[in-house]
């Protein structure tokens, strides 16, 4: 019988502002919730795109077990390498064979294997491989060699990351959205036993517009023109999920909201 975790899953990570919250708000969290793992999504921590292989060392020291990307992934050049060679940053597993980088991984902490899937979706998106078949492919890749496993998936439409959520149904841990960086009110167990939320939300500036400082966002709307966007610096909160498992693998007990701000004064 295992024993029982709680993961911890932490929404879109957005610029420096996203990191501090994150790196000022974990320690307590894990204390706190009793957590045994940290997954974060950081597809957005580097000045509101993409990830540097700075950022990512500077996640994982922090104590994050897993780094989990999206769409971002290849936006700063020098982390391609770093996508290659390091096990606990995953970019989508439906990305194509040739691109750099690898969608799922293992990592153990007291005799309990956590599998990490990264998906992306494909309405609106750019993935180069349809997600669902995917998906199959990264389960069977990880069979055997996890005890829980824990899917990203990454993507713009609700409906198929409900569609993810059913399909995954019983076969893994907890199936979490992200990309839309606000977090939805539909938390649940699926009737499988799949722990379930179509999107985690974001860490980082909730006086922004999904992290963009609100005048460029509002002015980029109204006049329709392009508007270069910097990061906001208003209002940071943590965004996420603790999933608690059952004794038996690929179960969930429950999943429970962390909607968490970060103190500044």
């Amino acid at each position: 019988m295992l024993p029982g975790v709680r993961i911890l899953f932490v929404g879109d990570v957005v610029g420096s502002l996203g990191r501090r919250t994150l790196l000022a708000l974990l320690p307590q969290l894990r204390e706190r919730l009793a957590l045994q793992f940290v997954v974060v999504n950081g597809e957005n921590a580097a000045g509101g795109v993409g990830i540097t292989p700075k950022l990512a060392r500077e996640l994982l020291g922090a104590g994050v077990d897993v780094i989990t990307l999206g769409n971002h992934a290849y936006r700063h050049r020098e982390v391609y390498a770093y996508l290659d060679t390091e096990d606990r940053i995953l970019r989508p597993a439906n990305f194509l064979r040739g691109q750099p980088g690898h969608g799922s991984c293992v990592v153990e902490r007291d005799g309990v294997r956590l599998g990490v899937v990264s998906l992306s979706g494909n309405l609106f998106m750019n993935a180069g491989l349809p997600a669902f078949p995917e998906a199959d492919a990264a389960l069977h890749g990880l069979r055997g060699r996890a005890d829980h496993i824990v899917v990203d998936m990454h993507a713009e439409a609700t409906s198929e990351k409900v569609g993810m959520g059913w399909y995954l149904d019983g076969r893994v841990t907890a199936v979490v959205g992200t990309h839309t960086h606000v977090p939805t009110a539909d938390a649940r167990v699926l009737p499988g036993g799949t722990a379930y939320i179509t999107d985690v939300g974001m860490t980082g500036p909730r006086g922004g517009v999904i992290g963009v400082r609100r005048e460029q966002a509002i002015e980029s709307m109204v006049t329709r023109m392009p508007v270069k966007f910097d990061t906001s610096d208003e209002d940071p909160w943590l965004n996420g999920v603790v999933i608690e498992t059952e004794a038996e693998p690929l179960r969930a007990r429950s999943i429970v909201q962390v909607l968490e701000p970060l103190r500044t004064a």
